[in-house]
């Protein structure tokens, strides 16, 4: 009773489905339930999507194309509305998941290109001021194939400024499959008391997680050189050091602000940052959300589904509760705490 009245206190991922059960790891996303989407007009999408394709063994089947203009940040919704109907009947019903291979556009309208291809442009996923938007069914779930049973399709963005940056990314993510690595969640209680809301959720990782895990809650605005990060969620407009620090393979690491999703013309530090730093995954809102918690990733739920053995995509997916303004950036694949001997198809 003490640890139930516990979790609710601290809103922890103490009590619900498989999150307390790491030895019962799902049925997970593969090669073969992903479907890439390339644009035609963009030669960075066309050897970004070769390289993804190969390296992860994609079916042929699962490749998508698509023509739209390369250099803008924000697509319309009337243009992309055609542009999905286009998509959905080209994607075979096994496909569970879209990959992206581009870094611009990265907004649909007031949403996020993710999301808008995820479940379709609707503007429920927006708000005007300070509100919410709509939720995700996919939030927190023990679902495997949100497609067949939301009709969502998770989208990740494979993004980067060029292509030895994203090549480095997808390196990343397909090396550290499996690898189960000895690194370090860093959770920083920073100073911002706008952009800290997370904390909250800090304890009840502590409890949950420290037995399989290391966690350190750092009382600091900064983390520097070191060499094991593993997680790093933060509450900044800009973070400094993160280039000192070394990330493990899979890494995943934001920080809560209102613009890092505005990938290439942020006022903010771009999500795009961590990835450049050397995380494997990232995220960040594309147009103002207010300090909505359930607008960015629960630390709490990512970290558990992540470690429980759920590739990025889904791990990353399933812990932001309204995702309708927010990018999901990184390589969707990247599973590092797969069971050994684990096959990937």
């Amino acid at each position: 009773m003490l640890l139930y009245l516990f979790c609710l206190a601290t809103f922890s991922a103490c009590g619900s489905g498989s999150r307390n059960t790491p030895d019962l790891v799902p049925e997970k996303l593969t090669p073969a339930n992903l479907g890439v989407i390339v644009n035609d007009d963009d030669p960075l999408s066309q050897q970004i999507a070769a390289y993804y394709i190969q390296q992860r063994g994609i079916p042929d089947s699962n490749v998508i194309h698509v023509r739209l203009t390369p250099q803008r940040q924000v697509m319309k919704p009337a243009k992309f509305m055609r542009l999905r109907a286009q998509v959905l009947a080209a994607t075979p019903a096994s496909v569970q998941a879209w990959a992206l291979t581009w870094t611009t556009p990265y907004r649909v309208g007031c949403m996020s290109i993710t999301t808008a291809f995820a479940a379709g442009y609707d503007e429920a996923f927006c708000a005007q001021g300070c509100k919410p938007t709509r939720a995700s069914p996919y939030y927190d779930s023990d679902s495997t194939r949100p497609f067949t049973d939301y009709g969502w399709r998770p989208t990740m963005m494979l993004a980067g400024k060029d292509f030895a940056a994203v090549k480095d990314l997808i390196d990343r993510g397909q090396a550290a499959d499996g690898t189960r690595p000895d690194g370090t969640a860093y959770l920083l209680n920073t100073s911002n008391r706008a952009r800290n809301g997370r904390v909250r959720f800090y304890p009840g990782i502590v409890m949950m997680q420290s037995d399989r895990f290391r966690l350190k809650i750092v009382n600091s605005n900064t983390l520097r050189h070191r060499s094991d990060v593993m997680f790093y969620f933060t509450g900044l407009h800009e973070v400094a050091g993160i280039t000192t620090n070394r990330y493990r393979p899979g890494a995943i690491a934001d920080h809560l602000t209102s613009a890092g999703g505005k990938l290439v013309d942020s006022p903010q530090m771009s999500s795009l940052e961590w990835l450049e730093a050397g995380a494997t995954g990232s995220y960040g809102t594309v147009v103002e959300p207010c300090a909505f918690i359930e607008k960015f990733p629960r630390p709490d739920i990512v970290i558990n589904r992540y470690l429980n053995g759920e590739t990025l995509i889904e791990a990353y997916w399933k812990s932001v509760a309204w995702p309708g303004q927010g990018v999901f950036i990184g390589e969707p694949l990247a599973r590092p705490f797969a069971e050994a001997g684990e096959p990937d198809k």
